[in-house]
């Protein structure tokens, strides 16, 4: 194997992407593997103030064999051809090739991501699996103010959405850890992930 995944699964708005920016390494947003709007298959949000429209934090909503799969090819080859999606548009606007450049390590992060983790345990590739948290009313903002500013969904859409999303913020997490994630701060994910880096470093 050429590189492993360090995967950063946690609620929308924990802080993921930032914590991937800061780390500097090459990244596979797993939120680009969702599916197509028309998708007659997509799952839909049965009550609420949303429901009827498509639910986007369901599992069903993306796919997971098609990011596994990436996941095995860039761990395997250094590099990979990705979908690049716009939230906006509930689609996919083409497609890009994410390069390692030789780095032996590298992010995997989405709000999907904890479904990832034991298919790359069985594949050979993790090397550590964390759920980012926060506080539930700091997560609420985050997620609010990045969902506004990129024009994500109509704001009345997004504050329905963060309000239910913050009140499930709990079973979020309990499920990534479920699955092989452990549960920290963005902080302490960072300073863990210098540690691999070091240890990657010196041959390890």
């Amino acid at each position: 194997m050429r590189a492993r995944v360090i995967v950063l699964a946690g609620p929308s708005g924990a802080g993921k992407s930032h914590l991937a920016e800061r780390l500097g390494l090459p990244v596979l947003r797993l939120d680009d593997f969702y599916r197509n709007g028309d998708d007659p298959t997509l799952p839909v949000v049965t009550h609420g103030g949303n429901a009827g429209l498509t639910d986007w934090d369901h599992p069903g909503s993306w796919l997971p064999d098609d990011a596994v799969a990436a996941l095995e090819r860039l761990c395997r080859e250094g590099h990979a051809d990705v979908p690049v999606y716009e939230i906006a548009k509930n689609s996919r606007c083409g497609w890009q090739t994410l390069d390692l450049a030789g780095q032996p390590l590298f992010i995997a992060e989405g709000i999907f991501a904890q479904d990832v983790v034991r298919a790359c345990e069985r594949a050979g590739i993790l090397a550590a699996a964390y759920c980012v948290r926060q506080h539930p009313v700091k997560t609420f903002w985050r997620r609010l103010t990045r969902d506004l500013r990129e024009h994500r969904k109509p704001p009345l859409v997004l504050v329905r959405r963060g309000w239910a999303l913050m009140r499930d913020q709990r079973r979020v997490i309990d499920d990534a850890v479920a699955k092989g994630c452990r549960p920290v701060t963005p902080d302490e994910a960072y300073a863990e992930i210098q540690l691999l880096l070091e240890h990657a470093a010196a041959g390890g």
